[in-house]
């Protein structure tokens, strides 16, 4: 039996171990710390990419796999680990005028729910907003999920499939020989398997370095905020000059995010606390006097146009990347880790796209 190695155990590297033990691997994750505890945790988990028209054709691609399988996704985690993660349909609200047109001639290829509503309109779909003065675009079908839960639903499906899960581990350097790794080592531990993929999110840049690949993925804040609410004082996911409200079940309001280039620095910081609360009170007045249960703050794999890596090493054929998919990996991770699935096992893949290729990035 094939022997594949995960490296990192983020959503994207879990989803990864899942897909290959499901095609007949033996997988082994390895994760720097705790399973599913950085980008992975503190994510909104919005079915869709943000302002989807403005991503590459293979986004969009991308991002309709994950739409249409996460409800089977989520059901069959509930099913089977007892951990649901709350994917729920609320519809997302985008308000920008300015680009209505794109959001129309996007979606009639690519997501025919989408519609043009008037100011009345908004204020139905969302009374908990301000009264709205302006059109909007609305997408019905868009759903959420609920990142801890979807993250510690899936260590326990992994669980589940006696894969092995190993945390608390950095992996710090590579052996290589003929074109081949032939390991990979932590400070304390030699691993050997049969191909390696590195899912490590924003430390794979730093990761891959060691072996010629510069890949341009680097590590972006966020920094979010939660609102202890009730359930109804807001409905819709509505997003509007690059914030998002996104309310959950048991009426938790989370708001975010922050976009900061500040490395590996996952502080939070005041200012960035008063202003998330400051516009989500501007724009939903309901949570003028609303506890802010918790602030914290995740660092996103950052990668050029939001497009993520996806393939084989240029050099050692049996090393491969998922890495890089910024603000989307919830969206994109399902069809993400189905495509890298099947380039390890050799196969054609409809997902597959040049823009996703690490050849083409090895000397940019």
């Amino acid at each position: 039996m094939t022997h594949s190695i995960v490296i990192g155990g983020g959503i994207i590297g879990m989803l990864t171990a899942w897909n290959l033990h499901n095609s007949g691997h033996r997988v082994t994750v390895i994760e720097r710390g705790q399973t599913g505890r950085e980008s992975s945790w503190a994510g909104g988990g919005i079915v869709s990419p943000l302002y989807p028209w403005r991503y590459h054709d293979a986004i969009s691609s991308l991002a309709n796999y994950g739409q249409q399988h996460y409800p089977e996704i989520c059901r069959i985690l509930a099913d089977q680990t007892g951990i649901d993660p709350e994917y729920t349909e609320n519809g997302l609200i985008i308000i920008a005028p300015e680009e209505e047109l794109l959001a129309v001639n996007w979606s009639e290829h690519y997501f025919p729910s989408l519609d043009l509503v008037q100011a009345k309109q908004v204020s139905q779909l969302e009374p908990g907003m301000r009264t709205s003065d302006t059109s909007a675009i609305w997408m019905p079908a868009i759903a959420q999920v609920r990142n801890p839960r979807i993250a510690k639903s899936l260590a326990k499906m992994l669980q589940n499939l006696n894969i092995d899960v190993i945390t608390d581990t950095e992996i710090t350097s590579f052996t290589e020989n003929n074109g081949q790794l032939t390991g990979i080592k932590s400070v304390d531990r030699n691993f050997v398997a049969d191909n390696y993929v590195v899912c490590s999110g924003a430390w794979t840049g730093d990761l891959l370095h060691q072996t010629g690949l510069d890949l341009p993925i680097k590590p972006v804040k966020g920094q979010m905020i939660l609102f202890k609410g009730a359930p109804n004082d807001i409905k819709r996911i509505v997003l509007e000059e690059d914030r998002y409200i996104i309310p959950r079940r048991d009426g938790r309001i989370l708001f975010g995010s922050t976009v900061e280039h500040s490395g590996f620095d996952k502080a939070i910081s005041q200012s960035a606390k008063q202003e998330l609360h400051d516009i989500a009170v501007e724009r939903f007045p309901v949570l003028k006097d609303k506890q802010i249960e918790h602030h914290w703050a995740g660092l996103r794999p950052g990668s050029p146009d939001g497009i993520p890596v996806i393939g084989q090493h240029p050099e050692l054929e049996n090393l491969y990347i998922n890495a890089g998919h910024f603000r989307n990996g919830v969206i994109l991770g399902p069809g993400s880790c189905k495509l890298i699935t099947s380039i390890v096992n050799g196969e054609a893949d409809e997902l597959d796209n040049l823009a996703f290729s690490p050849a083409g990035l090895k000397d940019s």
